[in-house]
């Protein structure tokens, strides 16, 4: 089920935007609820699992069929928490900018190619591989993986490297939570991060023209991994994630641009040593290990101290100012007090 939080301070059910507009501006309110400042949770009468959604059909989503295990949770009780204040007053990105302007490259590298070329993909049996430095190895299926927890609804922003961002509700499992139940010993000082290969359903992975070594491959340092605002994210609007955000299963890590938010994970592997991660061995001048949303750090081809913001009406870009790790740094900065950001970007 969703985790469901009461207070006095809930926002009445009267002053919620209604579903058909769920998408359009609205103001959160900050609540001292015992979560990090940086995550946002809806609040009941604002939640698209709950009477005012609509829901997607699996074809919608283009899944060839939803998980019914992650269906009945998601059927559960809604969240009730509203938001941290670093979401003040921020407009929630429709669900149709969400779901048709993406990079997945495994489908593409046009925005709309995800949506258009995803269509039937397959999520359901879906295991993960559990390997390296930790106690409970081998394949795992997801099911088994995901329903010992409970799942939390949380508003992110999502910031991508090229400079445009967007305002999701994810829907997932802490992935401390995960990572502890896997029991990584004293030698696992960062998990790996591995997507699916299978170029039936990721036409790209069988291009002759791919630049991508395949797999997609990320990773964070454990210290990261185990942050609370790291999540794993199963759903988004209140639904099961469409196959062009990652289905089943992607990573959101939401001071950080948002290549290292890996989709279609398989593979989950504790090590002793960092990494390599795709774009760093793709461009290593232009997308290092870290990839922490930093305005003070142009990428070589364009500034990063702005961002346009989705979705754009008319012909002017919204455009806000980029927020050092994206936002969040009263919840993350600590974790690189020391270290040369200019140097381990």
């Amino acid at each position: 089920m969703l985790i469901r939080t009461k207070s006095s301070l809930d926002i009445p059910s009267s002053e919620i935007t209604p579903e058909a507009v769920y998408h359009s501006r609205r103001s959160f309110m900050g609540l001292g609820l015992g979560i990090p400042a940086g995550v946002s949770l809806l609040s009941s009468a604002a939640t698209v699992h709950g009477q005012n959604s609509t829901a997607r059909t699996a074809a919608d989503l283009n899944l060839a069929a939803k998980p019914r295990w992650l269906q009945q949770k998601l059927q559960g009780e809604p969240v009730v928490a509203a938001s941290g204040s670093s979401l003040a007053k921020e407009s929630l990105t429709p669900f149709e900018d969400v779901s048709t302007y993406n990079n997945f490259y495994e489908f593409g590298t046009d925005k709309t190619d995800p949506s258009t070329r995803a269509e039937n993909f397959s999520v359901d049996p879906w295991s993960v591989e559990v390997t390296g430095e930790c106690v409970k190895q081998g394949k795992i299926a997801l099911e088994d993986l995901i329903k010992p927890h409970f799942l939390e609804e949380r508003v992110y922003r999502l910031r991508c490297v090229e400079a445009w961002s967007m305002v999701i509700p994810w829907i997932g499992v802490p992935l401390g939570e995960i990572l502890k139940k896997l029991e990584p010993n004293a030698d696992a000082k960062f998990v790996e991060f591995v997507t699916l290969v299978d170029p039936k359903q990721f036409p790209e992975q069988g291009s002759r023209f791919a630049t991508i070594d395949w797999p997609y491959r990320e990773g964070l340092r454990m210290d990261e991994a185990m942050h609370p605002l790291s999540i794993l994210a199963l759903g988004l609007y209140g639904d099961v994630l469409p196959a062009q955000n990652g289905a089943p299963l992607r990573l959101v890590v939401p001071w950080k641009y948002g290549f290292k938010s890996i989709k279609s994970i398989v593979r989950i592997n504790f090590r002793k040593d960092m990494p390599r991660t795709t774009w760093s061995d793709l461009q290593p001048s232009e997308y290092g290990f870290y990839a922490n949303v930093n305005p003070a750090v142009d990428h070589p081809r364009w500034s990063q101290a702005a961002e346009r913001r989705l979705p754009t009406a008319g012909l002017i870009p919204s455009r806000v100012p980029t927020l050092p790790f994206n936002g969040y740094a009263d919840d993350v900065a600590s974790l690189y007090a020391g270290m040369d950001l200019r140097r381990f970007y």
